[in-house]
Formats: C-alpha cells, sequence, structure tokens
C-alpha cells in the first residue's frame, strides 16, 4: 500500500477544530482587507483632484510639468488657473476642502463606532458584516461614479463619505469578537500582530488599485475597490462561523498561571495551598458572576472583601445580557489604552490619508510613484504590527511595549521631516522604520490588548462584551484619526515640518497616557493589594 503524499498528511494531521480556527482567521482576515482597502483611494486620488498649477511655486514645478503631459493625453482644455483641478477642489483652500473629506469619513466613524459595538453585539455577526460590506461597496462606488457623471458638487462628496464612515464602523468590533470567540490568550500577541497586518495589506491593495487608474480615470480608482468590498460581504454572508459552538466545536483555552510578582511568590504559593483546603462549595471571586442583567456590574462581598466584578454568561443559548457602557469603562485599563489609541491614531491616519500628497509635494513624484511609494510605509506597519505582537508575548508587558515604540517614533519622525529633498533609498528606509514604530502601537491596542480587555476575568470571554469594549477603544482612537487628517489639511500650508511637529507631539502625548500602565508593569509603582481576613488576596484586581 503507497504511503500518502507529503501534502495530504499535512492536511490531514490538522483536526478538525484546527481547521475551523484557521479558516476564521483567514477568512477574517481577508474580510478587514477589503475595509482597508475601500478607505485608501481617497488619499491616492487627492493629487489628482487638485494638481496644482503654479508656476511660481518651484517646489511644485516638476508636478506642474507632469500633469501638463498628462492633460494633453487626456485632451482637457488648458487653462491658466483650473485645467488641471477638479472641480470643487480647483480653489486655493484645496487642501482645506481635501482635508474635509477626510473628517467628514473619519469623525462619522468615531461616531458610528460607539453606535456600532452596542447594536452589533446584538444581532449575528455575519449579518452585521454582511451588511456593512454591502452599503460600503455602494458608498464607495457612488464616489467614483462622481467622475463619470461629472458631479462637481462638494455636498456630495461629503455626504457620500459620512455614510461610508457609519457603515464602515461595523466591521472592526465584529472582527475582533469573532476572533475572539475562537482563540485564547495563549499566543494572542503574536497571532493577532500577523492578522491585524490586514490593514496595512488592505492600505497596499487600495493604493496599488487607486494608482492604476488615478492618472487616467480617477473615478475607477472607487469603483473598482468598491466592488471588492461588495463580493467579500457575498463572501461573508456564505462562509463566516461565528461561534465554535456553531459547528459544535470545543475549543480548550486553558490559561497558564501567570509569573508571579516581584516579593509575592511566597504569598501566592500559600494562598493557592490555602484555597485547595477550601470546600468544593467555594466558588472562585474570578469565575462568580456578578452581573445584573440591567447594569454593567455590581460590587459583591466575599469574606469581608467588597470587588467590582463585570461578568457576563457565556452560555451561548442563554442570551447573556450585553456589557453596559459604563461597565465597560471601569474594565482596568479601557480608559488609558483608549486615550491612547486617540493620539496614535491621530498619527497612524494623518500617514495614511495625506502622505502620497507628502511625497508629490515635497519628493516632486507623480501621483502614481507618490501612491506606490506610500505603501512602504504601510509594509513597515506590517513588520511592526508582528514585532510589538512577538514582543508582548515574550514579555507579557503590553503597555511596555507600545510605550517604548512610541517613544523611538517621535525622534524617527523629526529625522524624516529635518532631511532634506532625500534619494530614494533613503526614502524607501525612512518609510518602513517610520511605519513600523508608528503602526505597531495602534496595531496592539487594537488587537490584543482590546481582546485582552475585552475577555478580562470578570467577563469570563464573553463576545458581547468584547465587542463593546472593541467598539470603545477604537471609537476613542477614531477621533483622534478624524482630528489628524483635518489637522493636517490646516497645519500643512504653513509648512510640512508644523504637520510633523504636530505628529511628534501627539506620539509623546500617547506615551504620557500609558505611563502608569508602563511603571506598573515594570514594578516601579507596586500592585495594589486587598487582603483578606483569612489570607486570600487580590493583586491588581487577580485573585490569588
Amino acid at each position: 500500500m503507497a504511503s500518502l503524499p507529503l501534502g495530504i498528511r499535512f492536511i490531514t494531521s490538522f483536526t478538525r477544530d484546527q481547521c475551523y480556527r484557521t479558516f476564521t482567521l483567514i477568512l477574517t482576515f481577508l474580510l478587514y482587507t477589503a475595509y482597508h482597502l475601500s478607505r485608501k483611494p481617497i488619499s491616492i486620488v487627492k493629487s489628482a483632484l487638485h494638481m496644482n498649477c503654479s508656476l511660481t511655486n518651484e517646489i511644485e514645478l516638476y508636478s506642474y510639468k507632469e500633469h501638463l503631459v498628462q492633460a494633453k493625453l487626456l485632451g482637457k482644455p488648458f487653462s491658466n488657473d483650473t485645467w488641471c483641478s477638479w472641480e470643487p477642489f480647483d480653489k486655493s483652500n484645496y487642501k482645506q476642502l481635501l482635508g474635509a473629506l477626510d473628517y467628514s469619513f473619519l469623525c462619522a466613524y468615531a461616531v458610528g463606532m460607539y453606535v456600532s459595538g452596542i447594536i452589533g453585539e446584538r444581532l449575528s455577526i455575519r449579518l452585521y458584516l454582511t451588511f456593512g460590506m454591502l452599503s460600503s461597496g455602494l458608498f464607495t462606488a457612488l464616489f467614483g461614479l462622481g467622475y463619470f457623471y461629472n458631479i462637481h458638487n462638494l455636498r456630495y462628496y461629503i455626504f457620500i463619505q459620512v455614510a461610508n464612515g457609519l457603515v464602515q464602523t461595523t466591521g472592526w468590533p465584529s472582527v475582533v469578537a469573532c476572533i475572539g470567540n475562537w482563540f485564547g490568550k495563549g499566543k494572542r500577541g503574536l497571532i493577532m500582530g500577523i492578522w491585524n497586518s490586514h490593514t496595512s495589506v488592505g492600505n497596499i491593495l487600495g493604493s496599488l488599485i487607486a494608482g492604476y487608474w488615478v492618472s487616467s480615470c480617477w473615478g475607477m480608482s472607487f469603483i473598482v475597490p468598491g466592488i471588492v468590498v461588495a463580493l467579500m460581504g457575498v463572501v461573508c454572508f456564505l462562509f463566516l462561523i461565528e461561534h465554535p459552538q456553531d459547528v459544535k466545536c470545543i475549543l480548550s483555552h486553558t490559561r497558564k498561571p501567570s509569573k508571579g510578582l516581584n516579593g509575592w511568590n511566597g504569598f501566592k504559593q500559600k494562598s493557592q495551598l490555602y484555597q485547595s483546603s477550601r470546600s468544593d462549595s467555594f466558588i472562585d471571586p474570578e469565575q462568580e458572576c456578578f452581573l445584573k442583567v440591567s447594569d454593567g456590574g455590581i460590587s459583591a462581598k466575599s469574606n469581608g472583601l467588597v470587588t467590582s466584578h463585570v461578568v457576563v454568561s457565556n452560555e451561548r443559548g442563554n442570551a447573556p445580557a450585553a456589557i453596559s457602557f459604563l461597565g465597560a469603562l471601569r474594565i482596568p485599563g479601557v480608559v488609558e489604552f483608549s486615550l491612547c489609541l486617540l493620539f496614535a491614531k491621530l498619527v497612524s491616519y494623518t500617514f495614511l490619508f495625506w502622505l502620497p500628497m507628502y511625497l508629490a509635494n515635497k519628493e516632486h513624484f507623480d501621483a502614481k510613484k507618490a501612491g506606490d511609494l506610500s505603501t512602504l510605509f504601510d509594509v513597515g506597519g506590517i513588520i511592526g504590527g508582528i514585532l510589538a505582537g512577538l514582543i508582548s508575548d515574550y514579555t507579557r508587558k503590553r503597555a511596555t511595549t507600545c510605550g517604548v515604540m512610541l517613544l523611538l517614533a517621535a525622534p524617527t519622525l523629526y529625522i524624516f521631516s529635518a532631511i532634506g529633498y532625500m534619494g530614494l533609498k533613503t526614502i524607501i528606509v525612512m518609510l518602513i522604520v517610520c511605519g513600523a514604530l508608528v503602526n505597531g502601537p495602534y496595531a496592539l491596542i487594537t488587537t490584543a490588548v482590546s481582546a485582552d480587555l475585552g475577555t478580562h476575568k470578570s467577563l469570563t470571554g464573553n463576545s458581547k462584551a468584547l465587542s463593546t469594549v472593541t467598539a470603545i477603544i477604537d471609537g476613542t482612537g477614531s477621533i483622534g484619526a478624524a482630528l489628524g487628517p483635518l489637522l493636517a489639511g490646516l497645519i500643512s500650508p504653513t509648512g510640512w515640518n508644523n504637520v510633523f511637529y504636530m505628529l511628534m507631539m501627539a506620539d509623546a502625548f500617547a506615551f504620557l497616557l500609558l505611563i502608569r500602565l508602563v511603571l506598573r508593569e515594570l514594578h516601579i509603582l507596586g500592585p495594589k493589594v486587598d487582603q483578606t481576613e483569612n489570607g486570600v488576596a487580590a493583586i491588581d484586581g487577580v485573585w490569588f
């Protein structure tokens, strides 16, 4: 009897549960890649919406000549001022108008994210994602149709951006909740760091697709991504599995014992021996459910000690109560990481929406080349996200990992802005390094940190709580994402260096907001200990 081929043996070595987990990981990766793919075109098309024709501006002289050639090829009529721009973005305040497009999308996204988390936890993840992706595909394509139907009304484009921002909020809480259902905390940082590269992969694909048509027919730069995200919505409807129990999978998330805190190993051992000697009727406070249906949490008294827990049942068939907004905010670390993400995302999204125009203006690249080079920032983002996840898994210090990368990001941004007209090799290196340091903390907070907080001990891993926590963190971050491009549009007329100073200050604020958590992780601030009369204690909310 012939032996099985190596490929077949490799495939059959996986259990049924492992196959489902891998399939879910890959599918959710592709789904959110499509979301980001549809967000990127606007940053690429900006340089086509306003092709600066000023002969007096020496910095933009090269771009002017390039646009002359493009206009001749497209057969557009010549005009000394506005022939190469798309009305209404042909005015002198075009940067503010383009910034208004970004702000409309991101402001709607930030506001909608808070609502989306509440709605999403009460609906089917699969149906919610399908609706969001089909709607996003429609609005993305409608923006591109403005080119073919010769629409020059600013309110039309603003409306499309607002509507698209709202429906795009269906994506992130849903995919993170789905992944949280399927994966435990073991190597969450590394797994989600790799998985989170969908953001950068989507940006890269979106840049390449939009760049292909930007110089000839920029409307297609939106229509093609719109079709892609809509098709992925159909795939989501047909194939997404929300929860292991839906296919009768039982995935054990065995939690390894946590590493001892300095000076507390002996205490922990004594506490564990004490607990093991108690009667079987004793309920571990970590596992006890204290959540009322009407509230996000309730105080419980155990052996004279009052503790606050926010817990929901994770029985799939029991229709568990959704966690309240205030209940989610009481989870330790949610507020700090949310505010940190506000500033981290401000920096990341400023690069996302303005980097191609910065490269076109400062380095004299045409629209397509600037868009292609901007993808290197996202390549760095993939590297940074994976490194951040790997390091935080190894050190078990999420906040410290974010803090170190934020500290390194500020001087790197200064170097990037301070260098004059750089050669191509220098630009490539700086874009990759900046992308890694800027997107590393952003990726870690929105994935592993959100999942950790959304599956806090007292929450018993309930996906409904995870959806709300994820929405709070990413919604707060999206406020920064809305402010960053807007501020860049207002500041850039005074000089690109001032934009970079603003980004460096944002990184500094992001680090300062994590100081308390970093000091706690490094044991510079001692852990808060509450002892009961029987010797059982909770250290930073963790019971021993």
